[in-house]
């Protein structure tokens, strides 16, 4: 980031930026910015399933003598149960 010094605070990497803006206050920076417009795309990229309380806590508590997040942990053994599923193989569901 040297060559791209944030402008108001002249800070070289994005830490020092961070430093900075936690002494500072844009207020006092105002007449130094101008406005700008973009595009924000809020679809997610994620899909939420309900959790019984219990088996929440037993992932939360699994994922952390993991050292990961329960996130992290449940996507993982979800992907492991699926690519194990005959169907995920194929391609299609199987009969039951």
């Amino acid at each position: 980031m040297a060559e791209n010094r944030s402008s108001i605070s002249k800070a070289s990497s994005y830490a020092e930026i961070g430093e900075y803006w936690d002494k500072h206050d844009l207020a006092d920076h105002w007449d130094q910015t101008h406005e700008v417009h973009f595009d924000v795309n809020l679809e997610s990229s994620v899909t939420y399933f309900a959790v019984e309380k219990i088996l929440a806590e037993k992932l939360r508590a699994a994922a952390k003598h993991r050292g990961v997040s329960p996130e992290t942990l449940l996507n993982v053994w979800v992907q492991e149960h699926v690519a194990s599923e005959p169907s995920a193989k194929t391609g299609r569901p199987t009969s039951r």
